[in-house]
């Protein structure tokens, strides 16, 4: 067995029934446990549009969000859909659906967990995430941390580190080249991976609020331009949509073979596919989100947490969702792009589906695939960079970004696949000691929930000092 073929077979099975059910299940446990918190969405999202001033953090609460969102809504967001529907069949689109809305509680969640145990540096900059929650919520009173709690926030920091170097860098590359090269075709391959690599590099350098700077600009111009033309295609495409919405319902409670079979089919299917795409599309419970988050100026650390939750609202609830209504219409629309080997890949498939629209059709994808690529390198370069600070120290940040920066060019060149499945687990690996670590402190966060939420104390100030920590 070749080591390829072994990656694949690992990768399989850290993203099979028991990781799908550890996050699903903590979404369910973590929704009731909050009071179904997604109750509150109409508030997260007015307060996601409101700084808190005079609040310690080194980034506004929407700069968090546009920076988690802009890692959140990648290239997932369009191929992950259309691998949910070839592989699951329309049905999988529900499902993603539905682990969006409970993954809200998961986000909120383990969001509030990092804000509540976030640090300072030397410098002043603020570092959170699951490796400072497991450090600091389970210290012994003699200041002492248990070595299975150390265990937690050094696995998890590892893993992430791993999975941002494939995830944010070289698939993203890859996917920004591909999409350009079959859209104008003839640019030599290493000038398209120059220019990803500088355009990325300029960015990350600058550290969080550089970061924060551009996604606060480019989150909302590229979420707003792909949903008005998904909007536009579903207007083309008006009287499917009906029968789309009709399909999708259909398959995912009935084993109803779609499009004469050339897509998955049966309940289960449906549902293993829709869940691990939604599941991965939303990022809730991966820990990804929190560590941006935890840099926010915020007052209470459930204000960062309902206004991070808004995140996966709208990466799953709303753009996931909108990108499988617009498939399965336009398949409906046009059943000749189902049909041979040609559209066994997610990629494939929404390229002949958005070609369909005559004269928006393939700028939406192409502008919405780069966009939504870039977003996602910049802002996973944050997370791998505040976890090789964890790990290695300050010392350790430029090595990182330039390790990111190479490989963001070799994933440009072709040279990206194995990379992608290592990330992939690291990916599944990371969730592992994040929801462990959040499930241990359920009870914790919702009492200070009732506290702050529901009892109407969401202006306190949280009045525990911030610890200092020394980054070398």
């Amino acid at each position: 067995m070749d080591i390829i073929n072994l990656l694949n077979q690992i990768d399989a099975f850290v993203w099979g029934p028991i990781m799908i059910c550890l996050l699903l299940g903590s979404h369910i446990f973590l929704t009731i446990r909050t009071g179904f918190i997604q109750r509150k969405l109409p508030l997260a999202i007015k307060m996601s549009v409101v700084n808190d001033d005079d609040s310690e953090g080194d980034v506004s609460q929407f700069g968090a969000l546009a920076t988690a969102l802009a890692s959140t809504i990648g290239t997932g967001s369009i191929v992950g859909v259309a691998t949910a529907i070839i592989s699951g069949g329309p049905g999988a689109v529900f499902w993603m659906w539905l682990t969006g809305v409970f993954g809200i509680a998961t986000k909120y969640a383990e969001v509030y967990a990092s804000v509540r145990y976030r640090v300072k540096d030397s410098g002043g900059e603020m570092l959170g995430g699951a490796m400072y929650a497991w450090e600091r919520a389970f210290k012994r009173k003699d200041g002492s941390t248990p070595w299975w709690a150390k265990l937690g926030a050094v696995a998890f920091a590892l893993f992430a580190v791993i999975a941002t170097i494939g995830t944010g860098s070289a698939v993203q590359s890859a996917a920004m080249t591909g999409i350009i090269e079959s859209s104008i075709p003839g640019i030599p391959t290493w000038v398209i991976a120059l220019i990803i690599a500088i355009a990325v590099a300029l960015v990350i350098f600058g550290g969080i609020k550089g970061i924060a700077n551009v996604c606060e600009k480019l989150v909302p111009f590229m979420a707003v331009a792909y949903t008005l033309g998904c909007l536009f295609i579903l207007v083309y495409n008006w009287q499917y949509i009906v029968p789309a919405i009709g399909l999708i319902f259909e398959c995912a409670f009935t084993a109803k073979a779609a499009f004469g079979g050339a897509v998955g089919s049966g309940i289960m299917v449906a549902l293993q596919f829709g869940c691990a795409r939604g599941l991965f599309s939303n990022e809730s419970g991966l820990g990804s989100a929190p560590i941006v988050a935890a840099a926010a100026a915020t007052k209470n650390p459930a204000r960062q947490a309902l206004v991070a939750m808004t995140g996966t609202f709208w990466s799953t609830v709303i753009i996931c969702a909108l990108t499988g209504i617009v498939l399965v219409a336009t398949m409906l629309a046009n059943p000749g792009i189902v049909q041979g080997e040609s559209l066994s890949e997610g990629a494939a498939l929404s390229s002949a589906a958005f070609a369909t629209i005559p004269v928006i059709g393939t700028p939406v994808l192409v502008l919405g695939m780069i966009c939504f690529a870039y977003s996602t390198a910049i802002g996973w370069s944050y997370y791998g960079n505040r976890c090789v600070t964890y790990l290695f120290g300050r010392k350790a940040q430029r090595p990182y970004q330039a390790v990111y920066v190479i490989v963001g060019f070799l994933g440009a060149m072709g040279v990206g696949d194995v990379v992608w499945t290592i990330s992939d687990i690291g990916n599944a690996l990371m969730a592992v000691p994040n929801i462990i670590m959040v499930l241990l402190l359920s009870g914790l966060i919702a009492r200070e929930t009732k506290h702050y939420i529901y009892d109407d104390n969401l202006d306190e100030v949280f009045d525990e000092e911030i610890p200092v920590v020394t980054t070398k």
